[in-house]
């Protein structure tokens, strides 16, 4: 915590740097490490108090001006809470938000080890060339199931990971 007591135009005394100093440090139960600066300042009668906090990014800012100097400090103190607390809500809001969110997602995820979408196509009989060449004319398939003319059994013809060849599945049975 770095707090700064600054006069404009007006000696700042022991007692007012005390002072601010002392209202600044009840913003530690808000934030953990931050900047201060409390400027103040006569204009006319009225004694003018500017407080600014920056803490991870985000500045802060008071001002008010008062005939009571300590008053003007109090009322920053005050504003400063204020702002301090609805920052802290919306993020923690925003958090809770995002980590229900975050949750939900999580249930939401595909299932493992399930039959998630099921096919259905027309068997024909070709012979395991037809089926090649079957194969080649669709280039979004990797494999094509038929029915074997030479042996009237179920057949399945696949790329292999080269690209070039084939293989052919063929029952035993």
């Amino acid at each position: 915590m770095n707090i700064k007591v600054v006069g404009k135009d007006l000696e700042v005394t022991d007692a007012i740097r005390d002072y601010a100093e002392k209202k600044m440090e009840k913003l530690t139960k808000y934030l953990d490490d931050f900047d201060g600066t409390v400027t103040i300042k006569v204009e006319g009668n009225e004694q003018i108090a500017e407080a600014r906090v920056a803490y991870q990014g985000i500045t802060y800012k008071a001002v008010t001006a008062h005939k009571d100097l300590y008053a003007s400090i109090d009322k920053n103190i005050d504003i400063l809470e204020g702002q301090i607390r609805k920052t802290k809500t919306k993020r923690e809001r925003l958090n809770k938000e995002a980590t229900i969110r975050a949750s939900q997602e999580v249930e939401q995820t595909e299932p493992e080890n399930e039959i998630i979408k099921e096919l259905y196509y027309e068997i024909k009989p070709m012979t395991p060339e037809d089926a090649k060449l079957k194969l080649q004319e669709n280039k979004g398939n990797t494999f094509l199931t038929f029915v074997n003319l030479e042996n009237g059994k179920v057949n399945v013809i696949y790329k292999l990971k080269d690209n070039k060849n084939y293989g052919l599945i063929e029952p035993e049975a």
